[in-house]
């Protein structure tokens, strides 16, 4: 196992953080090299598949922080999802930070055969069933919209491994935690939980206990 960073570390190149070759090679097309505090704090966690809580401001780079230890772990596995499945679920609260999500982890898996998958309420849900019914390596979705897709039994997330929560004080704002109370039981178990927000309402501490080791 690595060695996970302390508070005390300097970890200020992707090199040192223990990504595949293949990621650095995307984050240098990009012109990245240095993480933010954000990203060397948690990448490394993320790799060992432990359970992140991570806090830190908008614009701060949380999307890399846990995208690129998915992006990793999802890399090692050589085989196509089943139809109808994700290994992965990142959940957002709005459909344009789903989309920018997306975007960000699409220009890093260009060489891979990781497929990446978009569901969000405003577009067509039956373009989005015809997508999931091919299986898909990682999901972005709206709680909303996921739900809607469940209840038309379009999508099975027992093999989720994975989920992500990000701006979750947003999605707290917005009234959320009934969503996700309803998708979380139907996600596979083990699983890795990683949760980023910018700010730390008290309601967050619910979501720790109820989905974080």
């Amino acid at each position: 196992m690595r060695v996970l960073p302390s508070k005390d570390m300097n970890l200020n190149d992707f090199k040192t953080l223990g990504l595949s070759a293949g990621l650095i090679a995307a984050l240098d097309a990009r012109g990245l090299t240095e993480p933010t505090p954000i990203q060397s704090h948690a990448i490394p966690y993320g790799l060992d598949g432990l359970d992140v809580m991570g806090l830190a401001q908008t614009g701060t780079g949380k999307t890399l922080a846990f995208g690129l230890p998915l992006i990793h772990q999802l890399s090692q596995i050589g085989t196509k999802p089943a139809p109808k499945t994700a290994r992965s679920l990142i959940l957002a609260p709005t459909r344009e930070l789903v989309n920018q999500i997306a975007e960000s982890l699409r220009s890093l898996t260009t060489r891979s055969h990781l497929k990446i998958t978009v569901v969000v309420g405003g577009q067509s849900i039956n373009r989005q069933i015809g997508q999931l019914s091919k299986g898909t390596d990682i999901l972005v979705a709206t709680p909303g919209r996921l739900i809607d897709l469940m209840d038309r039994r379009a999508v099975d997330l027992r093999e989720v491994k994975h989920l992500v929560l990000d701006e979750a004080d947003q999605m707290l704002d917005m009234g959320f935690i009934h969503a996700l109370r309803r998708i979380a039981p139907m996600l596979g178990t083990p699983r890795q939980t990683m949760l980023f927000s910018a700010t730390m309402p008290k309601q967050m501490e619910e979501l720790r206990r109820a989905y974080l080791d």
